[in-house]
């Protein structure tokens, strides 16, 4: 996944998970029937790297899978709405 080409084509945020085993996830559940909520719950095993790839997105290396967020350096220092709401 090109994420840096497609932050450039979309507003919201994206993310990519890769993981070398079907067996580093722990519970994958795609909607009740009730709603569309989805939840991914697994390991990227031992961290072996945490850093930003070109300052634009935040990467988590671990040694079974690598978790990647359009995220940048300067997004992280901003306050977030709920921050300022609580006066943080």
């Amino acid at each position: 996944m090109d994420m840096i080409a497609k932050k450039a084509a979309r507003s919201k945020r994206v993310f990519s998970l890769e993981l070398k085993s079907k067996n580093a996830v722990s519970t994958a559940s795609f909607g009740n029937g009730k709603g569309d909520r989805v939840t991914i719950e697994g390991t990227i095993g031992t961290l072996e790297h945490a850093g930003f790839v070109e300052d634009t997105v935040l990467e988590l290396a671990g040694t079974v899978g690598v978790l990647r967020v359009d995220l940048s350096r300067e997004d992280l220092a901003k306050p977030s709405q709920k921050s300022r709401e609580r006066g943080i």
